[in-house]
């Protein structure tokens, strides 16, 4: 596993902890740094913030293009992985389109049901599709 994979991993953990106690994103991302011997990377932790400066607007747009499907409805991996992806899709421009999207899809491959991969590709790549759109 390269080290961006394990900083979205150690970055998927923080929210996903966050979004299950319905804890502060930083406050979790301080107790893990102090409490845990997992390495929280710089990368981790640009993730997390990420995610938390522009979580109203990935809600929004996963929430829009997801056809039926509301946040509550989806299992909560597939939840945050969605937001971490949609993070890197849409507001890093270091992380090529293509790669954001198969690091997420390969977290919930790991991490959640079966269905699961093939949802958040789906998901992410519609994104993609309409991306200029969504950042004009």
């Amino acid at each position: 596993m390269n080290s961006r994979t394990k900083a979205r991993l150690r970055a998927l953990e923080v929210l996903f902890e966050a979004d299950q106690r319905n804890d502060d994103i930083i406050d979790v991302l301080t107790r893990r740094r102090m409490h845990t011997s997992a390495q929280i990377s710089t990368y981790s932790e640009e993730i997390v913030r990420g995610v938390r400066d522009h979580d109203a607007e990935i809600v929004e747009y996963i929430e829009t293009y997801s056809q039926g499907w509301t946040m509550d409805r989806m299992p909560s991996v597939d939840r945050v992985a969605l937001r971490l992806g949609a993070w890197e899709l849409l507001f890093n421009d270091d992380i090529p389109d293509a790669v954001a999207i198969s690091e997420a899809t390969g977290l919930v491959r790991v991490l959640s049901t079966d269905d699961s991969p093939r949802f958040v590709n789906g998901l992410l790549d519609r994104l993609r599709q309409v991306k200029p759109m969504l950042l004009t």
